[in-house]
């Protein structure tokens, strides 16, 4: 079996695309928008995570005490970019988890190129994100944050 192909595989299992909110007052907006991809283990087969990190050569793992977890993580723009969402593109997602990573690559398209920067830009952002990490816990109404970026 190749090894990208069983990457893909495992992500489509454990793997987490998300896009998350912060009210920044600095932002022109008011709005920050951080694209998140991530896969967590038990500490038990942290090896997996580890390897991740190698294989993308990005990103950073952290170990949480609360969940005994260790999470691979990559949330800087240009790292998804380069190496995440090409991945993806190579070697395609099988599940659910396939639409949501191809609204994923559209919203980082999206930021790389600095459209979350207008009005425009962003409320496209926002409404892509509606159908990602559906069942996840959304600190902010998307609805909300169309309205604040009409005022």
């Amino acid at each position: 079996m190749d090894i990208r192909s069983y990457i893909s595989g495992f992500v489509d299992g454990e793997g987490c695309f998300l896009i998350s909110f912060s009210l920044r007052s600095k932002m022109k907006l008011g709005i920050e928008v951080r694209p998140s991809f991530s896969v967590s283990q038990h500490k038990r087969s942290q090896d997996v995570i580890f390897f991740l990190q190698r294989f993308f050569r990005c990103g950073g793992v952290r170990f949480s005490k609360k969940d005994q977890n260790y999470k691979f993580e990559v949330r800087n723009i240009k790292e998804l970019m380069k190496f995440i969402i090409p991945h993806f593109k190579k070697y395609p997602l099988m599940t659910s988890k396939k639409d949501e990573f191809e609204r994923f690559a559209d919203i980082c398209e999206l930021i790389y190129s600095n459209h979350h920067l207008s009005r425009e830009g962003l409320g496209k952002i926002i409404k892509l994100s509606e159908k990602i990490n559906v069942d996840g816990n959304k600190k902010y109404n998307r609805q909300d944050l169309l309205k604040m970026i009409v005022r």
